[in-house]
């Protein structure tokens, strides 16, 4: 699994553009809540980190960035 520290700030606004994407779809299926639930929950943790004074920087896997980067 590949693993890559990004900027805090630009994952945070990242990820609220895609819960934004996803939240316009009319589909909920259960794979499609569980994607809203992973990507809030990345959201939340990269607006954390980049509220910080330590760092303000994320680290991502490969399979987080992609699901993110999907649905911007």
């Amino acid at each position: 699994m590949s693993y890559a520290l990004l900027d805090a700030a630009r994952v945070a606004c990242a990820a609220k553009t895609s819960l934004g994407v996803l939240q316009s779809v009319t589909e909920k299926t259960e794979a499609h809540q569980r994607k809203v639930i992973m990507i809030e929950r990345i959201e939340a943790l990269a607006q954390a980190a980049a509220e910080s004074d330590a760092g303000k920087a994320v680290t991502l896997t490969s399979e987080e960035f992609w699901l993110i980067s999907q649905n911007w």
